[in-house]
């Protein structure tokens, strides 16, 4: 039941992201990418070494990238 109002996205975009390592690097990550425009939602793992994106509208890569890079985590891949 308590899934039932949650929002469905149009688009899911996986990063796989290497330097993560605690619950601070994780919030440092989504803090980045949820600035940029059409982000609304991010959940990142340090453990499973993944940020998942949600947003209504397809979102550049390059600019997921970049706003990663400028953390100074590496995006290893963006699916």
């Amino acid at each position: 039941m308590f899934g039932l109002f949650e929002k469905k996205y149009k688009y899911t975009t996986t990063m796989m992201i290497e330097g993560m390592m605690c619950g601070h690097c994780e919030s440092h990550i989504a803090d980045a990418l949820r600035k940029v425009p059409g982000v609304e939602k991010v959940k990142a793992s340090h453990i499973k070494k993944t940020a998942i994106i949600s947003s209504d509208i397809p979102i550049d890569k390059e600019v997921l990238r970049k706003a990663v890079d400028d953390t100074g985590y590496e995006v290893k891949d963006i699916k």
